[in-house]
């Protein structure tokens, strides 16, 4: 069951609409077709607002029509109405593609587009890309919905990606990202055999699965959210294999809890690693970087390289290619860094994320760890 939302867009000589009279004669026209759509249609409220006109009418079974017309010259039609799963839909995209050529050809315009049927639900069904464009997914069903003490954890079901893990409403890794943990850990590239390792985060388990089969001398996972780790563990077994059921092995260790804590630890102590992994938040989309998250991601990335060996070297994700601003801010930052750093970068296209992933590789400039 789902509320079925279809949304049509014309644009037109803003003569026509300049108006009250242009308005409702265009809007009578209008009228006319749609009432050929949607049976029963009444006109509830004819409103004016700055700049224009919004009609909105009701139909049969409670479906709502709300057509805004601009003095712009531009109208907007959105019809909506509930649809259980097993009835046949009031309007199907073909149906209104084919109510979009009848309405611009009875009204004349000079634009016109139909958008495919947004179907609003109990659960998650579109998810924005990193420069908040939306994308609508294939998702069939949620196997997990819970909230921890942390984030909102889901787990729903795609028929072109798998199980996907959804983290506050964004997407995370699906069973068809392999390339995502690959590109992260630069496999192939980088040797991580008798490799003392740290990952900040990784709550899904796909990396630490993945950097066990390297054979490194050992992998410290650091995650503070327990929910999340038993959720992927029962739902993506496939991406993370054992390793959350496990929790120790003779190489690698998962330690529930904030992850400077053991950074920390680690500093006191003076150990050193080869590589951290920084699997937490994205780069955020910010104007400046500046904030609480660019303060928190500042602080992950001072500690980490604290513990590093001075040949070692920090990992980590992005952002979308698309969010370039973003990405240009945090290496200003890494530009900044005391002591100093390079870095390279590379990008690979995550299925799930249906688009570009930005994944830095950042290091000392000078061997010795020193400025």
């Amino acid at each position: 069951m789902s509320v079925q939302t279809i949304l049509l867009d014309f644009s037109m000589d803003p003569a026509r609409l300049g108006d009250d009279s242009g308005q409702k004669a265009v809007f009578s026209q209008l009228e006319t077709v749609l009432k050929d759509y949607v049976p029963n249609l009444i006109l509830a409220a004819d409103i004016k607002v700055d700049g224009g006109s919004l009609k909105l009418l009701t139909g049969k079974k409670g479906t709502t029509v709300s057509v805004r017309l601009f003095d712009r010259g531009l109208v907007t039609v959105n019809i909506e109405y509930y649809k259980e799963d097993n009835e046949e839909p009031l309007i199907s995209f073909k149906s209104a593609k084919v109510l979009e050529s009848q309405l611009k050809k009875y009204i004349t315009v000079l634009k016109s587009q139909a958008f495919p049927t947004i179907k609003r639900c109990l659960f998650g069904r579109y998810y924005p890309t990193s420069d908040e464009r939306l994308l609508e997914y294939d998702i069939d069903g949620v196997v997990f919905d819970e909230q921890s003490s942390f984030q909102k954890i889901q787990i729903v079901h795609s028929k072109s990606f798998g199980n996907m893990l959804v983290l506050d409403d964004l997407q995370n890794i699906s069973e068809a990202d392999l390339i995502y943990t690959e590109t992260l850990m630069q496999r192939g590239k980088e040797s991580y055999e008798g490799k003392e390792i740290v990952i900040l985060g990784g709550g899904d388990g796909a990396l630490l699965y993945e950097l066990l089969k390297e054979n490194p001398k050992y992998v410290w996972m650091l995650e503070i959210d327990e929910l999340v780790m038993k959720a992927c563990n029962k739902h993506l077994k496939s991406i993370c294999g054992d390793v959350l059921e496990r929790r120790k092995g003779s190489n690698f260790e998962i330690i529930v809890e904030d992850c400077m804590l053991t950074v920390k630890k680690f500093t006191s102590e003076n150990k050193k690693v080869d590589y951290v992994f920084g699997d937490l938040t994205d780069i955020p989309i910010s104007e400046s970087a500046c904030g609480e998250l660019w303060e928190f991601m500042m602080n992950i990335l001072r500690a980490s390289f604290d513990i590093l060996r001075p040949t070692g070297k920090f990992m980590t994700h992005g952002n979308g290619a698309t969010s370039p601003e973003s990405l240009k801010l945090y290496e200003q930052v890494l530009v900044k860094m005391k002591p100093a750093v390079t870095f390279s970068k590379c990008k690979a296209f995550v299925p799930s994320f249906l688009e570009d992933w930005i994944f830095y590789q950042i290091a000392f400039k000078n061997q010795n760890g020193d400025d």
